[in-house]
């Protein structure tokens, strides 16, 4: 059986851990109150054995018997006995005193305790339920103003079909659409109503304004109010902002979408003397979407805060029954549980009320009043794992080491790796392979890390913003990382087969660009197989960061950002395969075009320093975005002392001098500490010198902590690989790309092996700032403008 501590820990909520009842040292109060109990069951009956005890002594230890020993026991017991019995009476019944005195203090104590954890769960839960009430009615009032203004520009939009025909087809105005009712989804795409007469647009700003106001939203200076003469009135606005909650979805605030004057009044040069009225209908639909996002956040919320509430009163239950067994204080225990009944947390029942309210909300508005739909947004299923995901990885893992064996053997009969005349197989095949070997090493790693974080309940989907119905599992990126090797190992075993046989070596050739091309396809597939959401998801990410400067940065996206920079030799690797295949090299076998030339060799630089700019240029975006907190500029000199190092090590490979050897060692040395620092302080928060476990931090997930230690000086070692590159080892062609490939394996190894302390990191201690409660922005907010 499973002790509830463990059970406890297992079920809180990670961000409010610290709000739990401390159940763990109630523990300790109890067993105190045991050992005190102990303590005095034990003196008592030792105080009831001393007069034996004394007599059995004096009859062993003596002297035998005598004559004189009625007559000396006599004397003994009139002259001393009295003096001795009072002496040991007193003795006893003060360390008696001591002893239940001791008891009462610890119970005293622990009783105490309990009041303090029982305040601290009432006031957190107290406070939470007054942000997610108010949370609700806000929720509530936007849904009604666009509910008002949805039916408003319905009724406008009847009103026109009936006092003119239909717009002609090449009308440039286009009427909403899919607003046939209030509580309608809307799905379709972006449009404009331009209304040419400014007189007619102004009832329906007076509609939208008397419904807002009727929602509480109140303009100063607004069209209904008085003006000047001559003077142009103020109009008012509703602002819909849209904002970068999510991955992608926006860029920046010059093209953010913001609705900033709904009904704004605003003259359109080349119409006939009157002015523009113009509403844009995507920004309803995001407006509908946010609000839907919010409902089911806030349900998700709320649901959090029930069972912060009964884990809680189980916790609180437990505990009582391990004092009163201890104890027998039956009388505190039933006062102090029936505390426990009457307290806010236990008693309050408006999170109920209000979680069926939203379910209600949400099944009528957003769902057609169809419950089974509703709840598929609120209560997400978890997908059930499937057997056939593990089959197929077994599967393709067998045939991986099956085709791998095969390779190896051919490979070594037809001497391909030992002859020199094959020099062209190794400089043109090598990059293309051993690009994807090097992905799916990525991905093997990365579902290590899943299971890792699954195995220590890392939440890991709520630090990525990932939906976990479609998030990756380890199984899922095992069975994808055996694919993609059993495809690869493959493809190298026909293109030997091929090579060694009468057809042409173009063909041959050719398989490589046919298995990128294979690979391509699959990635950008718009059909819903082979983790559709997860390609999609990559390609997203992999655009915020290439406009790193324009994007919101968040959590996933710098987390990816890190990633390439331990993925350079595949970025290079990617480089000459686009070469080599698009400038014709499978016919001619030219390699040395896309080795050897200057401007070659300056671009596969430029690429390596990609990964490090877009890190530097979202550490800046970060900067301007948080406070201006220097930290952010700190990390990004981090970048830039590597993109420096990278390139003092390029000039050094053109004029290998003394001089330019001893620039790389500075400046590769100094990059090296930098990114040390970062990596155990700022990333893994280790050596805070101040922490209860040495060297580390106070907050550890592994139990052995020997981990630890190993993992810094393994992070610390494969930091150390850019020294390869300055030693000049003589290599053969074979040696020097097998050498390549290792020292790239070690460094996502490395990453790999970083990736996990960093979310743990995150997990623990919101390092990066990005874990927090999901609060979705509400779209409606007032503004005045003027007209």
């Amino acid at each position: 059986m499973v002790k509830f501590s463990r059970e406890l820990e297992a079920q809180l909520i990670p961000e409010w851990k610290e709000a739990f009842v401390s159940y763990k040292l109630l523990k300790k109060h109890v067993k105190k109150i045991k050992l005190s109990l102990l303590r005095s069951s034990l003196s008592s009956s030792s105080s009831s054995s001393d007069f034996d005890h004394h007599h059995h002594h004096l009859h062993h230890h003596g002297y035998g018997f005598s004559l004189l020993d009625p007559i000396r026991a006599l004397t003994n017991r009139f002259s001393s006995r009295h003096h001795h019995h009072h002496t040991q009476t007193d003795e006893e019944s003060l360390y008696e005193m001591e002893l239940v005195q001791s008891r009462d203090d610890e119970v005293k104590e622990f009783l105490e305790k309990l009041d303090d954890e029982l305040e601290k769960v009432n006031s957190f839960y107290t406070t939470k339920e007054a942000e997610f009430c108010e949370r609700g009615e806000a929720l509530i009032k936007q849904l009604q103003i666009l509910i008002e203004i949805k039916q408003i520009f319905h009724d406008y939009r009847r009103r026109q079909h009936q006092r003119r025909p239909p717009p002609s087809p090449g009308s440039t105005g286009r009427l909403l659409s899919g607003l046939s009712s209030p509580s309608s989804v809307i799905s379709e795409s972006a449009g404009e109503m331009d209304v040419q007469s400014q007189s007619e647009s102004m009832p329906v700003a007076e509609e939208v304004i008397a419904a807002l106001e009727r929602n509480g939203v109140n303009f100063i200076g607004s069209a209904r109010g008085k003006t000047k003469k001559g003077a142009k009135p103020k109009v008012a606005s509703l602002r819909i902002d849209i904002p970068a909650t999510t991955p992608g979805r926006t860029i920046s605030a010059v093209t953010s979408m913001i609705w900033e004057d709904l009904v704004n009044g605003s003259r359109k040069e080349g119409s006939g003397g009157g002015g523009g009225e113009y509403i844009n209908r995507k920004k309803i639909q995001c407006a509908e979407k946010m609000v839907r996002g919010a409902f089911i956040e806030l349900y998700r919320g709320l649901g959090l805060l029930k069972k912060y509430s009964s884990l809680n009163m189980v916790a609180f239950t437990k505990i009582m029954k391990k004092f009163e067994k201890v104890s027998n204080q039956q009388q505190s225990s039933t006062a102090f549980s029936e505390k426990v009944k009457r307290s806010h947390f236990i008693s309050s029942d408006k999170v109920v009320k209000l979680a069926d309210e939203v379910e209600s909300i949400f099944t009528k508005h957003f769902a057609g009043n169809d419950r089974k739909k509703a709840m598929k947004f609120l209560r997400p299923q978890q997908p059930k794992d499937s057997h056939m995901i593990t089959f197929f990885m077994g599967l393709f893992t067998g045939s991986f080491v099956t085709l791998f064996t095969v390779y190896a053997i051919l490979a070594h009969f037809s001497g391909i790796f030992s002859s020199s005349t094959e020099t062209g197989y190794v400089e043109t095949i090598y990059p293309v392979f051993s690009m994807v070997a090097l992905l799916s090493l990525h991905i093997f790693l990365y579902g290590c890390n899943l299971f890792m974080w699954k195995s220590t309940r890392i939440n890991h989907n709520f630090i990525f913003d990932f939906s976990s119905t479609t998030a990756l599992k380890h199984r899922d990126a095992f069975l994808i990382c055996a694919s993609f090797m059993t495809t690869v190992v493959g493809a190298m075993v026909i293109h030997l087969v091929l090579r060694s046989t009468n057809i042409s070596s173009q063909h041959a050739d050719a398989l490589p660009g046919a298995l990128l091309l294979l690979f391509m396809t699959l990635l950008l597939c718009p059909f819903n197989v082979f983790y559709r959401s997860t390609r999609y998801c990559l390609l997203r990410v992999l655009r915020n960061i290439v406009l790193s400067p324009f994007y919101k940065v968040l959590m996933v996206d710098f987390f990816m950002a890190d990633q390439l920079t331990s993925q350079i030799p595949l970025l290079r690797h990617m480089e000459f395969t686009a070469c080599y295949f698009m400038a014709g090299g499978f016919k001619t076998h030219s390699y040395e075009t896309c080795t050897r030339s200057n401007q070659y060799k300056l671009l596969a630089y430029v690429i390596s320093f990609l990964p490090y700019y877009w890190r530097a240029m979202q550490c800046i975006r970060r900067y301007m975005e948080e406070g201006y907190d220097i930290n952010h500029l700190a990390n990004g000199g981090k970048y830039v002392s590597a993109m420096v190092a990278a390139a003092v090590r390029m000039k050094y490979a053109m004029e290998p001098s003394p001089l330019w050897l001893a620039a790389v060692i500075i400046s590769s040395t100094a990059a090296t500490f930098y990114q040390l620092y970062w990596d155990f302080v700022k990333d893994w928060g280790f050596f805070d010198l101040r922490s209860k476990n040495a060297w580390l931090r106070d907050e550890l997930i592994l139990k052995n902590k020997c981990i630890y230690y190993v993992s810094i000086a393994l992070n610390f070692v494969l930091r150390l690989a850019w020294i390869e590159s300055v030693m000049h080892l003589n290599l053969g062609h074979v040696e020097h790309r097998m050498v390549d490939f290792l020292l790239a394996s070690l460094e996502i190894t490395r990453r790999g092996h970083w990736n996990f302390y960093r979310l743990e990191n995150e997990h623990l201690n919101n390092a990066g700032k990005f874990r927090a409660v999901k609060n979705v922005p509400l779209p409606f907010r007032e503004m005045e403008s003027d007209g």
